[in-house]
């Protein structure tokens, strides 16, 4: 084992986020937090309804949108560490199918 040797890839977090195992934990989590706020007995159904859909987006912004950096090393001389994770996800490419699947979750929920 090589400590403090980069990865291969330019940046690891487009392969975990490329992978089909975050695409069914993202949507697993989802569902059992309406199964949770379900529970709830004061909670009407288009209230869950709501508080999934806003709990949902915020979560969302905090993750993709504020979180700066990456929890590995990289061997890009530390370009990812000033972008957010939504800016690595497709770095110098096109709109990625995890990008894609990600835009289109909240308009489904």
């Amino acid at each position: 084992m090589n400590v403090g040797v980069a990865h291969s890839e330019v940046n690891p977090n487009t392969r975990v986020m490329n992978s089909r195992g975050i695409w069914l934990t993202y949507l697993l989590l989802t569902v059992v937090l309406h199964i949770v706020l379900l529970s709830i007995p004061f909670f009407t159904v288009p209230l869950v309804w709501t508080l999934t859909n806003v709990i949902h987006n915020l979560v969302m912004y905090l993750f993709l949108h504020t979180v700066k950096g990456t929890p590995f090393e990289t061997p890009d001389q530390g370009k990812a560490r000033l972008l957010t994770h939504w800016e690595q996800m497709d770095y110098g490419l096109q709109f990625t199918s995890s990008r894609k699947f990600l835009t289109i979750s909240p308009i489904v929920l």
